[in-house]
């Protein structure tokens, strides 16, 4: 059986749960948030928040090298949690949990991200050693500009 790793991130943001889900689900926001990578969108939902049901599918440069992933929101619950997960891409597996729960201060972005990488024994050295911290990054520099975005007036840019 292959281990699939698990990637926890909290992310406290000061606005309501509408808001961080919303902004959560929006493609647009996701493209400034990847934009160190070169995101962008060649097919699927091109702009504003995304449904359940909808593929979105994305190129980007990771490790020097032209990659595309597609996602398709498999799971939603409005204001509380929501899933994505990989259809096609470099990843053997792939799944991304949101969950959003209120706060005395706004709300608290749960994030539970799992992963298999192709390739066996080597998939799982490179993981250890290098996926799972870039990965991490990744995704707290996505929830920083959630949490930067929701925090201030430009969330009316994207709702």
């Amino acid at each position: 059986m292959t281990k699939m790793p698990i990637i926890l991130l909290e992310t406290p943001v000061k606005a309501s749960l509408e808001i961080c889900y919303k902004l959560s689900l929006n493609v647009d926001l996701h493209k400034i948030s990847t934009s160190k990578t070169g995101e962008h969108i060649i097919s699927g939902v091109k702009h504003g928040m995304m449904k359940p049901g909808d593929s979105v599918t994305w190129r980007a440069k990771h490790f020097g090298i032209w990659q595309t992933l597609t996602t398709k929101i498999t799971f939603a619950k409005p204001y509380v949690h929501f899933v994505d997960e990989m259809t096609q891409g470099a990843f053997k597996s792939m799944k991304h949990e949101h969950f959003f729960e209120q706060t005395d201060e706004g709300t608290l972005m749960k994030d539970v991200f799992r992963f298999v990488s192709p390739y066996g024994m080597a998939g799982r050295i490179f993981n250890h050693f290098v996926l799972e911290n870039y990965m991490r990054k990744f995704l707290a520099e996505r929830n920083h500009q959630i949490k930067k975005v929701a925090e201030s007036n430009l969330r009316n840019r994207f709702l």
